[in-house]
């Protein structure tokens, strides 16, 4: 079901669906990816693989701090320990031990939290965590990654299994919007040029990526070519595609469906605060926590469907021209 009133015929699947698929493909491709959750294997896909490799997965239980430092331990020896729970409870209660156990060892783990974001939708505030980017973001070490899709989540589990850092992947609940395909790149560490453009650059990140090409339409009936940057890896950060985009539109919207305290608005704002000082707008969830509700709902509350996008570059563009 289309809830979110994107383009007729939108195929939607959740990001954790594509996460699942991946996971086990990686266990396939190599006998040292294991696996370990917290009591939520069917709501986090990590399911798929325990069904097709018993051996190599362990039932921790509703102990998140215990997930992350037994995933530290197979690192250490050698394993490839990919960790899921609802990112509320990791990263969200087990911080303290990332930081110690994984991040200042620079262990490959790699951490799953599912049901981010405000497709958690009804499950309301104490699940609908919004900070997760931020708090893995500052880690010394940690691979910050949000994928856009299903498929794209995909390709990222393959890649983290591979990439030799502990990584953090945000997955979300409901059905979103798929964009790409089997053939679109994707690369940890890479940002891609998803629509080209000369007036205003908007840099976009997981699901939100979806609503920034549909805002895309509805700038072009105005006479205005939006550049839609898609950044799967919030760190290590694409400097080169979104400073090389920013300085091409000399305009730049962020949207993101998390904190823009310390998100992907943030890390952008650094980069261009000391590399290429431009007009900016950051769009995500203003310093509030979520609240029970649809994604419909609680998209068009905190103003990130797609005609918001479009008010607020057309905010962003006279304001630039007032300067």
């Amino acid at each position: 079901m289309n809830s979110l009133h994107l383009a007729d015929g939108t195929e939607m699947e959740p990001t954790r669906k594509g996460f699942g698929r991946g996971l086990k493909r990686a266990g396939e491709l190599n006998a040292n990816v294991v696996a370990a959750c917290a009591d939520l294997t069917d709501s986090t896909q990590i399911s798929l693989f325990k069904e097709a490799f018993p051996g190599r997965f362990v039932e921790i239980g509703i102990a998140e701090q215990n997930l992350v430092t037994v995933g530290a331990g197979l690192a250490a020896m050698g394993k490839i320990p990919f960790v899921s729970s609802y990112a509320a409870f990791s990263p969200g209660r087990n911080w303290e031990q990332i930081r110690t156990t994984i991040c200042l060892n620079d262990r490959p783990v790699k951490i799953v939290g599912a049901h981010a974001g405000l497709y958690t939708g009804p499950d309301g505030a104490t699940h609908q965590v919004l900070e997760d980017i931020a708090l893995m973001r500052v880690l010394p070490n940690m691979v910050v990654i949000v994928p856009g899709d299903s498929i794209e989540a995909e390709k990222a589990t393959l890649a983290m299994a591979a990439d030799p850092r502990p990584n953090y992947l945000r997955l979300a609940r409901d059905p979103s919007a798929i964009l790409t395909t089997a053939d679109t790149p994707f690369e940890i560490g890479k940002a891609y040029v998803f629509h080209e453009g000369a007036d205003v650059s908007i840099i976009a990140t997981g699901t939100m990526t979806a609503h920034a090409m549909e805002a895309v339409k509805l700038l072009a009936k105005d006479g205005i070519q939006a550049e839609v940057v898609h950044v799967p890896t919030i760190k290590p950060l694409d400097t080169d595609t979104i400073l090389k985009s920013a300085r091409k539109t000399g305009a730049v919207l962020t949207i993101e469906e998390a904190q823009i305290i310390g998100g992907l608005g943030g890390a952008v704002a650094e980069v261009l605060a000391e590399n290429a000082p431009t007009i900016m707008k950051r769009m995500g969830v203003d310093d509030q926590f979520g609240e029970s509700g649809t994604p419909q709902q609680l998209f068009e509350k905190h103003g990130l469907m797609p005609k918001d996008i479009r008010l607020q570059v057309h905010a962003l563009l006279d304001k630039r021209s007032h300067r």
